[in-house]
């Protein structure tokens, strides 16, 4: 089987020296579907699971047609020419980081405007000229509203995670921003997964977009082994130290279900002699940074984080996953258990069940088709009235029903 490289695309030397910088050397699936039809002209309209590569997918062919269009002679005046608008600011300031690669090298100026973020700043740096914005809807809005810049000039149109953007209420102030941007565009959508929802919308802005479907319904990645641990609701915490020292602290993400429950949590752990820090959204935007930042370069072990921002959290090498809930909708549990067992890497997933959490349990297990294998952690003592699922109970909805079926069984195995 032959092996396409980036330096097979055709891409502009700019580009590919940015490529280059980055260490990356070979497309992965979605980019090689992306930046030829991207390259083209056409309308994207793409669903990939996290860790795809899905950010360069759209900024490769974005700065190559940049420096295809303008050349050597950067503009001096008007912009942004390019919009990327990002549902959290933890998924903005990465789209930034690894767009300001392709900066340096293009010369084509990268900016992102925020919310946490000082106001002065950010617009003392749109003022100096922006070919390049990155933005949350609300910030961005923000800056509309003030007549700071204006989108006239905008040639490309990126929405990245277009499912979560429409779950956290987004869409009215994107909607209001889109509506800014010139008809005459180039327009990627991307999403999680592409659910009906997406495609109308996708409908009311794209010109027959090109889909590109990597990560498909009810798809979670081979690369995780997955794991259902039925627990009490006042034994979760225990449960997790419990696991934490059995399976190691070393680069583990815990997802909580509220605010409180992360801070909660943290405190827990540290109190255990365990390090880690929260990040959710109340918190400052110098905290989450720093909090992210610490998880990153090892200072912290672990890092506590509430389901809003599960998407925001692009970081290598994380052993395992630990949902202190079972998540609320499939493709939640999809998407954070995606966080683990990137780039060829082995990971794993940890989903506590406590015994009102069944039904969401099933869904997951109905929609990815297979079994979360039911797991103890040795040594631990498990108080009574715990949850424990059936090992043969059906992927199949209404499997249940059939006469003979085994029930689900309380207490332990």
């Amino acid at each position: 089987m032959t092996t396409t490289s980036f330096s097979s695309l055709n891409l502009t030397k700019p580009v590919q020296e940015a490529i280059d910088s980055l260490g990356f050397t070979t497309p992965t699936p979605i980019q090689l579907e992306a930046i030829p039809k991207g390259n083209e002209g056409r309308d994207l309209l793409a669903a990939a699971q996290t860790g795809t590569g899905k950010t360069l997918a759209y900024l490769i062919p974005l700065f190559d047609k940049l420096v295809r269009h303008f050349g050597s002679t950067r503009p001096k005046k008007g912009g942004p020419y390019v919009l990327i608008l990002a549902a959290t600011r933890e998924l903005a300031q990465q789209i930034s980081d690894s767009a300001t690669a392709f900066g340096d090298t293009t010369h084509f100026r990268v900016h992102t405007v925020i919310g946490g973020k000082k106001y002065k700043t950010q617009i003392q740096n749109l003022k100096r000229g922006c070919d390049v914005l990155i933005a949350t809807p609300g910030r961005l809005n923000d800056l509309l509203d003030q007549k700071i810049l204006n989108l006239n000039k905008v040639h490309y149109l990126v929405l990245d995670e277009v499912d979560r953007m429409m779950d956290m209420g987004f869409w009215p102030s994107v909607h209001h921003i889109v509506e800014q941007t010139p008809k005459k565009r180039q327009t990627f959508l991307l999403s999680a997964t592409l659910t009906p929802e997406v495609k109308a919308k996708a409908r009311t802005m794209q010109h027959n977009p090109c889909v590109i479907e990597i990560a498909h319904k009810g798809e979670t990645a081979a690369t995780v082994k997955e794991y259902v641990l039925p627990i009490t609701q006042r034994q979760k915490h225990d449960l997790l130290i419990a696991l934490l020292r059995e399976k190691g602290s070393k680069r583990v993400i815990v997802f909580t279900k509220t605010k409180i429950d992360a801070d909660s949590c943290s405190r827990r752990l540290q109190d255990a002699g365990i390090e880690a820090d929260s990040i959710h959204a109340d918190k400052p935007q110098n905290k989450r940074d720093k909090a992210l930042k610490r998880f990153k370069n090892g200072t912290i072990d672990v890092l506590v984080a509430t389901d809003v921002l599960a998407r925001g959290i692009d970081v290598t090498g994380v052993a395992f996953v630990v949902n202190m809930t079972v998540p609320e909708s499939p493709e939640d549990y999809i998407h954070r258990i995606g966080r683990t067992g990137r780039a060829g890497e082995e990971g794993a997933a940890y989903t506590m069940l406590s015994p009102d959490q069944l039904l969401a349990l099933r869904e997951i297990e109905y929609h990815t088709k297979h079994l979360l294998e039911t797991l103890d952690v040795p040594g631990f003592s498990y108080e009574p009235g715990r949850l424990v699922p059936d090992p043969k109970r059906p992927t199949i909805r209404g499997a249940l029903r059939r006469p003979g079926a085994r029930r689900l069984r309380i207490g332990r195995n």
